[in-house]
């Protein structure tokens, strides 16, 4: 549910693919992605291992390996921030914005329980008491995780507001 009355309110939606997009450009671009990270690591002097996939019509690196940690960051901080680079590399190559997803040591995996948990029970509260709850702030990504989670179940809506890096999401009774 989308709230005109405030441009800081909004809902997150799923990115849809680029419709010129065709798997090979895709794959394409997590080769050019998985280049450019393998460079990262061996400047960090990192080891792991780097699949390059195609998933749900986007291009995904993973990167695989122990002692991954500090590429992750706090609550995934760092993750986001090298995703952002690992896509502007691949928009310098192929002059089109990617929706490259960047994971490593299987965080966003992880990270997608924990916060199907956090949504399932913001709804049960939500049912319970008939009041609002407001999550702690979240990436985009986690977001659209728990939008995903409460889309899908009857009762309850949920509403994004704020501005980053407040932004977080509000779970409401459905009228």
């Amino acid at each position: 549910m989308t709230d005109t009355s405030s441009p800081a309110v909004e809902t997150e939606t799923a990115e849809q693919p680029t419709p010129q997009a065709t798997d090979s450009d895709l794959f394409h671009e997590s080769e050019i992605a998985a280049d450019y990270v393998e460079g990262l690591l061996d400047i960090l002097d990192y080891d792991g291992d780097i699949d390059e996939v195609v998933q749900n019509g986007r291009p995904v690196v993973e990167v695989l390996g122990s002692r991954l940690q500090p590429l992750v960051g706090q609550r995934g901080a760092t993750l986001e921030a090298l995703q952002e680079l690992t896509r502007l590399a691949i928009f310098r190559r192929t002059g089109t914005p990617s929706r490259l997803l960047l994971d490593v040591g299987g965080y966003r995996a992880a990270r997608r329980k924990e916060l199907g948990a956090i949504a399932k029970n913001a709804a049960e509260k939500v049912k319970e008491y008939g009041e609002p709850v407001r999550l702690e702030p979240m990436s985009a990504f986690e977001r659209k995780c728990v939008h995903d989670v409460i889309n899908a179940l009857a009762g309850v809506e949920s509403e994004s507001e704020g501005v980053e890096p407040q932004r977080r999401i509000v779970v409401r009774a459905v009228d």
